[in-house]
């Protein structure tokens, strides 16, 4: 006797298709993923896909800022009530432990990549500003330090999509060297005018 698939609630199946969608889209991209097939894994129509989140580039949008979402709040809850190098130092190892989850690591490069579209271009926008100032806010650095941060952290993105840690190679091994917290005491305005 097969068994009777319980009858998932609409907050239930859009979650659902969120992670599948982010899923997709991870590899894909916007234009190389395709509502049908995450609907085919959802188990469910097409049409249904798009009364839920309007459109591809919607539901592709909803999903890369869930990725930045995921990465800022967790930098601002490691960082807790600290600031400064000490806030900065936790958000950074933070950031180099989510850098595990590939889905949510090839979503933001993802949202890079499509931000030719205006309205993808105003999400990444969005989500990056956000992280901007909960870094900034939180650590009270200057520009020139949360600057330095972020784009060490770009460079962490793509070390890990590159899946560096496979190589042993001297230039991979250069790309992982640690950073340590004490390089921002002398990035920072003061030093750069």
């Amino acid at each position: 006797m097969a068994a009777v698939q319980k009858k998932m609630s609409a907050d239930e199946r859009r979650a659902q298709i969120l992670a599948i969608a982010a899923e997709e889209f991870a590899v894909g991209g916007l234009h190389g993923t395709s509502t049908e097939t995450i609907a085919r894994r959802a188990e469910i129509t097409q049409a249904y896909v798009f009364r839920l989140f309007g459109s591809k580039r919607a539901l592709f949008i909803q999903v890369v800022k869930q990725a930045f979402e995921q990465l800022t709040g967790s930098m601002r809850a490691a960082a807790g009530d600290r600031s400064g190098l000490e806030a900065l130092s936790a958000m950074g190892r933070t950031y180099d432990a989510l850098l595990g989850d590939r889905t949510a690591l090839l979503l933001q490069l993802q949202g890079f990549a499509a931000a030719s579209e205006p309205e993808v271009r105003d999400a990444v926008r969005e989500s990056f500003a956000r992280m901007w100032h909960t870094v900034a806010d939180t650590t009270g650095l200057d520009p020139v330090a949360v600057k330095s941060f972020l784009a060490f952290g770009m460079l962490l993105n793509n070390s890990a999509a590159l899946e560096l840690r496979e190589l042993d190679e001297p230039w991979a091994l250069g790309v992982r060297t640690r950073i340590q917290p004490g390089l921002f005491t002398h990035i920072t305005s003061e030093t750069n005018r």
